[in-house]
C-alpha cells in the first residue's frame, strides 16, 4: 500500500464515460476537481479504442491528484475500430501500461490509502470480470442461461468481442482474478477501511431493477457475494449498468456512478457527467432509481 495525504480534498467517482460520443467526450473536457487534493476513482468503460481511453485517462490525470482506473468490458474489446489489435491478457497488460505511463493506479498496483478528510482508507481498483452466475430465473447453466437470451435478443457485445485469451473463457479469466485479488485485498489491516472500484457490482441486488434480468449474466459473479462483508468495505463503487443510484446491502453503500450513452442521460433530470463523492461520506442519491433498458453498445 502506499499513502497519500488527501489535505482538504474530496474522493470522488464515475464510470461509463464512453468518450466515443461526442457529447461524452465533451463532459470530460468540462470535468474539474473541486480543489488540488481531489482523488478521481474511474470504474471502466471509459472508450473502445486505446487512444481514446489514454487520452480520457490524461486529461483527468492532468486535473485531479490521483486518478485511479478499474476495467470495464468496452475497454477490453479488441474493436475493429482499434489499430491496437491485441486480445485478452495481452490487451489488458498493455492497458495497464499506459495507465502506468501517465501515472493512473491500475488494478496491478499497490492499494493507495487516503489521509484526506473521512480517511485513513485504502482504494482497491479491481477487475473481476463475470462469470455467468447471475442466471436468468429457471436457468441453471450457462448454456441454459445463454440460449434464453439470445431467445428474447439480449445478448452482450463481449461474446463477440471480449476474448479471454490466453484463458480457454470468461468464466475462467474471472476465477483466476477473484482468487488473486481476494487473496490481496484479505492482506490489508483489519482495521482500514477499502473503498473496491469494480466495473461490476460485487453484490447481484443492483441488477434487479434490470427491464431484462438476462443481461445480468454479463454483470458479475457470485463468487464475491460476501466481499462487502468479508472484508471492512467503507463503499462499493460500480458501474455498466447505466443506472446511476444509491443502495445498500448489510449497511455497505453500493454506488452505481456511470454516465452511460447521450440517449440514456438526456432523459435525466440530473444534468449528465456530475462526479459522486465518495469519501468523506457522499452516499447521498442521485439519477434515477427506475428500471432501464441496457442500451445496443452496452450489449
Amino acid at each position: 500500500m502506499t499513502s497519500t495525504a488527501g489535505g482538504d480534498g474530496q474522493m470522488w467517482a464515475i464510470s461509463d464515460l464512453h468518450i466515443g460520443y461526442d457529447e461524452n467526450r465533451a463532459l470530460v473536457e468540462r470535468m474539474r476537481p473541486g480543489s488540488d487534493e481531489d482523488w478521481l476513482l474511474v470504474a471502466g468503460d471509459v472508450a473502445e479504442t486505446v487512444d481514446d481511453i489514454r487520452w480520457a485517462l490524461k486529461t483527468l490525470a492532468g486535473r485531479f491528484r490521483k486518478v485511479l482506473w478499474a476495467p470495464g468490458n468496452h475497454e477490453l474489446w479488441t474493436h475493429p475500430r482499434d489499430t491496437v489489435t491485441l486480445r485478452g491478457v495481452a490487451r489488458y497488460d498493455h492497458l495497464v501500461e499506459q495507465c502506468r505511463e501517465l501515472g493512473v493506479t491500475t488494478p496491478e498496483d499497490p492499494y493507495p490509502v487516503w489521509d484526506g478528510p473521512g480517511g485513513p482508507v485504502a482504494v482497491a481498483p479491481l477487475f473481476l470480470l463475470y462469470d455467468y452466475t447471475f442466471l436468468p430465473a429457471g436457468c441453471a447453466t450457462k448454456d441454459e442461461g445463454l440460449a434464453y437470451a439470445h431467445g428474447t435478443g439480449v445478448v452482450c457485445t463481449d461474446e463477440h468481442l471480449l476474448h479471454p485469451d490466453p484463458y480457454p473463457s470468461r468464466e475462467a479469466w474471472c476465477r483466476a482474478r477473484v482468487e488473486e485479488t481476494g487473496r490481496r485485498l484479505a492482506e490489508l489491516p483489519d482495521d482500514l477501511p477499502v473503498v473496491l472500484v469494480n466495473h461490476y457490482p460485487l453484490h447481484r441486488h443492483p441488477t434487479d431493477v434490470l427491464w431484462y434480468p438476462e443481461f445480468a449474466m454479463w454483470c458479475g459473479t457470485e463468487l464475491t457475494d460476501d466481499w462487502h462483508r468479508r472484508f471492512n468495505v467503507h463503499t462499493m463503487v460500480y458501474g455498466h449498468l447505466h443506472i446511476p443510484r444509491s443502495t445498500r446491502r448489510d449497511g455497505v453503500p453500493f454506488e452505481e456512478v456511470s454516465v452511460g450513452y447521450p440517449r440514456e442521460w438526456r432523459k435525466r433530470a440530473t444534468p449528465p457527467g456530475r462526479l459522486r463523492r465518495i469519501v468523506p461520506d457522499g452516499h447521498a442519491h442521485e439519477g434515477k432509481d427506475e428500471p432501464e433498458e441496457p442500451e445496443e453498445g452496452a450489449r
